[in-house]
């Protein structure tokens, strides 16, 4: 299968071999037919697969046959994504692969002046790509408006609801367009996802596409069986290694991200909780002192993520991991497991085809193998979506420990 082979007009594919690209990922052979024949999608594939060009490109064929002849250019395709990173790269994506069409674009994001986004906004663009906290900021000021919006893309959802940012989605969502052709990839369909997919798309067509291997083999995946108790103990020994510059903490619940950051704390290591409980300039401040304490700002250039709790869900663990060891950069992922936990960790090792290094020289070995079960009545409920802890600063023996950037 060529790039000939699936209809897309001379210009594109132009671009396209310009690019140096022949051949489409299995990802782009499924999901371009589908997206222009006008169909909905809901693709579940993870970063590294090709699914911006399989949105991109179909968006700009559609975008460039329905001719319009307004004097300004309308928002006639958004694409809404959860960094600022995601959002410049797929930016580079509508540049490259547009480059002899006559349609334009913008790149909305936080964390920098928002004179020349609207000054682009002001000119008319066809095509947008926001994160969604300054998406809504420029639209409650009036400068851009989704009424004509033929095309719309939620990129990366269950990133989305990790970092806190559905509620912004959902009232993106409820001022675009009711008759629209809506495009929704993620990298997990867990049972949270799939409800949030259900409100956006009208008979969706299915593509799956999952790399060769589910977890990157430049990731070092090592667990720590340790004693529930002792969790955080451990943590502060793990960030006591000024090789840990960047990192994130992972916890099953929104209580356990905010019991984690007071000890973090107390222990006079900078550190904040982003989830679904936090208001939206809540977590743009707390963005907002990273940006300020360090240069090391991007997602793809962690290397480290921390699993304080282990996931229930297999495939989660394998989208969490995903955080680091891109694009090339070597990555370390750490789990802590305790008693209960290791059946998690037995579905994650089913999942992965692989045994996860264990590291058993630490100062809190795992001691009570058969802990005391609390009464189910007395048991906090479980909060399917992901929460995220972030330890970062530089007052914890001289070394920082920073979360990557992501904007509104």
């Amino acid at each position: 299968m060529q790039f000939r082979n699936l209809d897309i007009i001379e210009p594109i594919l132009k671009a396209v071999e310009e690019e140096g690209y022949t051949t489409p990922t299995p990802i782009q052979v499924q999901s371009i037919p589908i997206v222009l024949q006008g169909t909905d999608l809901l693709g579940c594939a993870q970063t590294g697969t090709g699914k911006t060009a399989a949105f991109a490109i179909p968006i700009l064929q559609l975008l460039s046959t329905r001719r319009t002849f307004d004097k300004i250019r309308k928002v006639r395709s958004l694409v809404v994504t959860p960094t600022r990173e995601l959002a410049i790269q797929i930016g580079e994506s509508f540049k490259a692969y547009g480059r002899h069409t006559r349609l334009t674009y913008t790149v909305i994001y936080g964390g920098v002046n928002q004179n020349p986004q609207t000054s682009a906004l002001r000119s008319g663009v066809d095509i947008v790509i926001a994160t969604p906290g300054r998406l809504l900021d420029l639209m409650s000021q009036g400068f851009l408006n989704l009424r004509d919006v033929e095309i719309f893309v939620l990129d990366e959802a269950d990133r989305m609801l990790d970092m806190g940012f559905i509620h912004d989605v959902k009232k993106i969502i409820a001022v675009l367009p009711k008759k629209r052709q809506s495009l929704f990839f993620s990298a997990t369909l867990l049972p949270e996802i799939i409800k949030l997919a259900g409100t956006i798309l009208q008979k969706p067509a299915k593509v799956s596409v999952s790399p060769d291997s589910l977890t990157v083999d430049i990731i070092k995946q090592f667990v720590y069986f340790v004693d529930k108790g002792n969790k955080s103990a451990l943590l502060t020994e793990i960030l006591k290694d000024k090789a840990v510059k960047t990192a994130l903490v992972f916890t099953r619940t929104k209580h356990g991200a905010d019991k984690v950051v007071k000890f973090l704390l107390r222990q006079n290591i900078q550190a904040e909780a982003i989830h679904g409980n936090k208001a939206q300039n809540a977590r743009q401040r707390a963005l907002s002192n990273f940006k300020a304490q360090t240069t090391r700002v991007l997602v793809d250039d962690l290397e480290y993520v921390i699993n304080y709790e282990i996931s229930n869900v297999p495939e989660t663990y394998v989208h969490r991991i995903g955080r680091t060891g891109r694009a090339g950069a070597k990555g370390t992922a750490f789990s802590f497991c305790d008693a209960e936990e290791k059946a998690y960790l037995n579905d994650i090792e089913k999942l992965i085809a692989k045994k996860i290094t264990v590291i058993d020289n630490h100062p809190f070995p795992l001691i009570d193998n058969n802990p005391v079960k609390a009464p189910v009545q007395q048991q906090r409920k479980r909060n399917p979506g992901q929460t995220v802890t972030k330890p970062a600063g530089n007052n914890f023996r001289g070394k920082r420990v920073n979360y990557s950037n992501t904007s509104k």
